[in-house]
């Protein structure tokens, strides 16, 4: 190589331009040959590949995220060059995420965040009265009274001991220990490999612990069971019955489990997602009861717990109805609930702020807990500063309540009209079923797919539900989710949308979803 460089350099002494070039090009042929007579080296074989990688996290899907928004980020790329569709937009409806389809932050929780990030707003006088104490008391308890700086593990002390605050005033007065609560960076931190399911999940063979899921589900929950090698074990939701939670249905899965593993854990999503379903308190005491019974750890996944529009539901939270059971139940059932600022009517996924509740955990177990978090240092500390601000919101007398109260009105009344004006919507197109929309904010309607599509969607090695949504994303724009990433009874197709766009943008959407199913009917009828 050294030789191969100085013949190269040799002609680049004074000459004229035409003995030059040719020099030069004479100099760089003969560095060539040199080059040409030593053996090639091979590459070294990487250290990482698919085979030798995890294969726990090469197990890993999160169908929310998964192929079908990968194509609708091409297309959006497409349409940016230039290249012509039948559409000028991709409308992102596989995601809960509100403030990306428009709907406008709170505007208390806005200015909090606004003084906390920038104290040197605290002297404005643009900024009302109950913000800024909200502030100095967040910033007050923050290392250098700044969101910068580390907080303890489980979280900043006294949004901790707002947390528990709020819990009480939902629950009616049922207590809550700040000393139970743990904030998290999303409810998704608190369920995932880093905390509560990672030191419950153990054991090899038959006594693998195993993970009872909801079936449909979200994706989150299989995810984290894949990573950590544990046992899903899926129970079915009633879709004849508004996606009802059958006890009976409960009992079936846990006793199949235990031929191939130990049955540990049973996780809820109430409100429901992606079904959109509404727990009775009579069903959470059956599940309470069947926890008890099977010694069964509960995860109560409770985001949506403001999200419900039917007038007929009421949303009661685990914790409340475990305790209104009496101590039988109330010292023994060991309980995690999860909350975030990301649904609601916050819609402040970006913040990625949440806490976890858990009770009854034996004090051993809890010093782990805290240990396990300790290595991630801290959920990030303006995330919890969003939290305790929808935990402490305006109370009435304050400057900012009436605003406050009208805003949050507003964006949930708005849902509630969304999921009404969808399920009605839905049901009217042959071929489509749609559950009434009870919670969340989400529409999981049963499609009619023909045998033919079905054909064709296995002829490109993919589940027909998958197929489907590909051509609703190919033809239309609009970006859902196929049921198969959520899971459903084998033979039975659905997708997830959901209401978040406003009101004309939505109509827009559900009549180009009719448009696009009856033509796909027709053409593989």
């Amino acid at each position: 190589m050294q030789r191969a460089a100085a013949l190269v350099r040799r002609g680049c002494g004074p000459r004229t331009p035409s003995s030059w070039g040719r020099s030069q090009s004479s100099a760089a042929a003969e560095a060539s040959a040199v080059l040409k007579v030593r053996p090639e080296r091979s590459r070294r074989e990487r250290i990482l590949t698919l085979e030798s990688m995890n294969p726990q996290v090469k197990a890993v899907e999160y169908a929310v995220r998964g192929p079908i928004v990968l194509k609708a980020g091409e297309i959006e790329l497409e349409l940016q060059r230039g290249i012509k569709k039948p559409f000028t937009e991709v409308i992102r409806a596989n995601i809960g995420d509100a403030q990306a389809m428009g709907q406008q932050p709170i505007t208390f929780l806005r200015q909090v965040m606004a003084l906390c990030t920038y104290p040197n707003l605290l002297d404005s006088p643009s900024f009302p009265e109950d913000a800024k104490k909200r502030a100095r008391r967040i910033l007050q308890a923050c290392g250098g009274n700044s969101l910068g700086s580390y907080s303890a593990s489980q979280g900043v002390n006294c949004i901790r001991e707002d947390v528990a605050a709020y819990i009480t005033r939902r629950d009616g007065g049922v207590p809550a220990d700040p000393d139970n609560i743990y904030l998290t960076t999303g409810a998704s931190d608190g369920i995932s490999v880093r905390t509560i399911l990672k030191i419950l999940v153990s054991g090899g063979g038959k006594s693998r612990t195993g993970v009872m899921i909801p079936i449909p589900q979200y994706p989150l929950y299989s995810a984290v069971i894949s990573e950590l090698d544990a046992i899903q074990v899926n129970y079915y939701l009633d879709e004849e019955n508004c996606w009802a939670l059958n006890v009976n249905e409960l009992r079936r899965a846990v006793q199949e489990a235990k031929d191939h593993c130990d049955p540990k854990v049973l996780c809820i999503i109430n409100p429901g997602n992606p079904t959109g379903q509404v727990q009775s308190r009579k069903c959470i005491e059956d599940v309470i009861h069947f926890a008890w019974e099977e010694k069964l750890f509960l995860l109560a996944d409770e985001v949506y717990q403001d999200n419900v529009y039917s007038p007929d539901c009421r949303f009661h939270s685990f914790k409340k109805v475990l305790y209104e059971m009496g101590p039988e139940y109330s010292s023994n059932v060991e309980l995690a609930s999860f909350h975030s600022t990301s649904k609601g009517y916050m819609g402040e996924c970006g913040y990625r702020g949440g806490y976890m509740e858990v009770i009854n955990l034996h004090p051993e177990i809890k010093g782990q807990l805290v240990k396990l978090l300790s290595v991630r240092l801290c959920p990030p500390v303006s995330g919890q500063a969003a939290m305790d601000i929808v935990v402490n919101p305006p109370v009435a007398g304050e400057e900012s309540f009436e605003q406050f109260s009208r805003e949050k009105e507003s964006v949930l009344g708005n849902l509630a009209k969304k999921a009404k004006l969808t399920e009605d919507l839905f049901n009217q197109v042959p071929g489509i079923h749609c559950n009434p929309l009870q919670g969340a904010m989400y529409a999981f309607p049963r499609i009619f797919i023909p045998a033919k599509a079905v054909e064709a969607a296995q002829a490109h090695q993919m589940a027909p539900d998958m197929f489907y949504c590909m051509k609703l994303l190919e033809e239309t724009g609009i970006c859902v989710v196929p049921g198969s990433g959520f899971g459903q009874r084998e033979g039975t197709y659905h997708f997830r949308m959901t209401i978040l766009p406003p009101v004309e943008k939505l109509k827009t959407v559900l009549q180009k979803v009719k448009d696009f199913h009856i033509n796909f009917l027709e053409k593989y009828a």
